[in-house]
């Protein structure tokens, strides 16, 4: 077992009971968890922020303080400014936060303070349409508005952070927003109840790319090397404001790199020499994967100059929901002004031309207009003319469409060589899939071969798909067909079977039960789903499954060590238990003692045939 494999999270702790919406992976990449003695030098830690997959438009809250501590007590502050992150924008994406010289030494516990008081929160209602969250409106579990919620991680005995000198370390903060919120309206007005869930392993199962973004430092031709100065989600470079307070970080490009600056489209050797061709400080952002031994960031892409938003051109970016001639309707978008200042709006109408220059991530190839069609997510430069009914002209403009996700369940026999994968989709880039129109995309002129949600043919090429499973929950990320050439109606980069992803189970009784597990025992817990309120579901890759749609009782049960972190939360106090044995007893106590239970979640394997979910992480809320 590799050293980081053995590294995991043991204890977690909130002040006031109240768990935070993100999972703190610690990877501890080189060497062992031997006990380590204080040192003078400094070790490095990168931190990056991601979330799993959500509902939320827009989910933004501030992090004003992130610190570590010593085994000595010896506190360090590795965020040297608050800064607000949207965190729906993560759940393709890990964005590197900062990159911290740290004391060597043991670190037995992280802390970060969360600020709700200035939050941006937009779901979506019954309609689909945007619902702004009033302030007030963002609670916790007894109804009280959020302000400043401090969180605390532990790392104790082996399981502490050890830093050292040459010994890179790498930190992801996962806000899990599906599981943490629940959403209910009155009279059209949205509540937001949060009462996050928290999770935590090393082994990230589900890779994602990683961003970094920030100002050019520096460019080495002879290394294929630039040097980035890191800057967070809605902190510009203004003026003299050059600081490396978030850090650097060097960035490797290798012939494979593509680079579009100002809107201008290179490969390897001759996109960074354009790059090292533009002053210093320009803005950049790439695209790749941080990797270790040694440490480094790989880049796929490059932006640079005006190619990033908030430069000379006016820039929205979502998904097409509908198309209409060369006027595409752009769903859950966020417009960003020339000059920086941001929007969030749903519908955004965008006009093409044939003048309008259309690029493809991670593609070289040429585009053009009609290559955009339904359900593609989309980054597109022109201007705003009309900044009532929001409306962006690109006839002159820059299109570029991004890598897009979709989820759903296999419908076709995999027997069925000649056949393509059909889908029965169930979202598309997070957005339910009744929203889209997909008129047009058809090469019947009648709409006869239109793209139809229940049977959504999907090109895969060379993909090997003989191990999913008719009826298996899907993710599929790759690009829309062209406008009016389905079918296929997509076209697959990669498939992956969520049954075989980490699950998170998510059940509240409304109101809080006394009988919500028929039986518990050390061998698991048997859930009665009677009562329950809006949560009952399972989630994996964003795909939901309605727990009462089983036959049998869904149950928690122990993975195969019986080892984990099982809590228990009552009266704002929390229990923490790493054998699933004692947490069985403890919980039958309190019940036995008047505890009722108001909601559970847990995460690990799920065995959709056995309806058992083989736990690594369980929440019991109890009242």
């Amino acid at each position: 077992m590799h050293a980081w494999q053995r590294c995991k999270r043991a204890f977690y702790e909130l002040p006031r009971g109240l768990f935070a919406a993100f999972l703190l992976a610690w990877a501890l990449l080189l060497g062992g968890c031997e006990t380590a003695t204080d040192a003078v030098d400094n070790g490095e830690l990168v931190i990056g922020v991601t979330d799993a997959e959500g509902d939320f438009l827009n989910y933004t809250v501030a992090i004003s303080a992130l610190t570590l501590t010593k085994a000595n007590g010896a506190v360090v502050e590795v965020l040297p400014l608050s800064t607000a992150l949207d965190f729906s924008q993560y759940t393709e994406m890990t964005e590197i936060l900062t990159a911290a010289t740290v004391p060597s030494g043991v670190y037995v516990k992280g802390t970060m303070t969360l600020d709700y008081t200035g939050a941006e929160i937009v779901v979506e209602d019954a309609d689909g349409e945007p619902a702004n969250v009033p302030t007030n409106n963002i609670v916790d579990s007894a109804g009280d508005p959020i302000g400043q919620v401090e969180v605390t991680v532990h790392l104790e005995g082996r399981d502490s952070l050890v830093i050292r000198p040459g010994v890179p370390a790498h930190m992801t903060l996962d806000f899990d927003l599906k599981a943490s919120n629940t959403v209910t309206f009155d009279n059209g007005t949205p509540t937001v109840t949060v009462e996050p869930f928290l999770l935590a392993d090393v082994e990230l199962e589900r890779p994602k790319f990683q961003r970094v973004r920030g100002p050019l430092a520096s460019v080495d031709l002879d290394r294929s090397t630039y040097q980035v100065i890191i800057r967070p989600f809605r902190h510009r470079v203004r003026g003299s404001d050059r600081s490396r307070r978030f850090g650097t970080l060097t960035v490797v490009t290798t012939d494979a790199t593509l680079f579009d600056i100002n809107h201008q489209s290179f490969s390897g050797e001759a996109g960074l020499q354009a790059l090292d061709a533009q002053p210093a400080f320009t803005a950049t952002v790439a695209v790749g994967e941080l990797k270790f031994n040694p440490r480094r960031f790989e880049a796929r892409e490059v932006y640079a100059g005006s190619s990033v938003p908030g430069g000379d051109m006016d820039v929205v970016r979502g998904t097409v929901l509908a198309r209409t001639g060369d006027v595409l309707t752009v769903r859950g978008a966020t417009l960003i002004r020339a000059g920086g200042s941001i929007a969030f709006n749903d519908n955004v109408s965008v006009i093409l031309a044939d003048s309008t220059v259309v690029k493809k991530q991670f593609s070289a190839e040429a585009q053009d207009i009609d290559d955009i069609s339904i359900g593609q997510r989309v980054r597109i430069f022109g201007t705003l003319t009309n900044d009532v009914d929001l409306e962006l002209d690109a006839s002159n403009g820059y299109a570029r469409m991004l890598l897009s996700v979709l989820t759903g369940t296999r419908t076709d026999d995999p027997a069925d060589a000649d056949q393509e994968l059909v889908v029965d989709l169930q979202s598309m880039n997070r957005r339910r899939v009744d929203l889209y129109v997909f008129d047009g995309t058809g090469s019947d002129f009648n709409g006869g071969d239109d793209a139809a949600p229940d049977s959504y043919q999907i090109d895969t090429a060379t993909l090997d798909l003989s191990d999913i499973e008719t009826g298996s929950p899907l993710q599929v990320r790759g690009f829309a067909n062209r406008f009016g050439a389905a079918p296929a109606d997509y076209l697959a980069q990669t498939v992956i079977d969520l049954g075989a992803l980490r699950a998170i189970m998510s059940v509240n009784w409304d109101p809080a039960s006394a009988t919500a597990f028929s039986s518990i025992a050390d061998t698991g817990l048997t859930l009665d789903l009677t009562g329950t309120g809006e949560r009952h579901h399972l989630y994996r890759g964003g795909v939901g499954v309605d727990l009462t749609g089983f036959a049998d009782p869904a149950m928690i049960v122990p993975g195969d060590s019986g080892e984990g972190a099982f809590l228990i939360e009552q009266d704002r106090a929390v229990r923490l238990h790493t054998q699933f044995s004692t947490f069985a007893d403890d919980l039958q106590a309190r019940i036995d003692a008047g505890g009722v239970v108001h909601g559970v979640h847990a995460s690990g394997a799920f065995n959709d045939a056995d309806v058992t979910l083989g736990a690594r992480t369980v929440w019991v809320h109890l009242r």
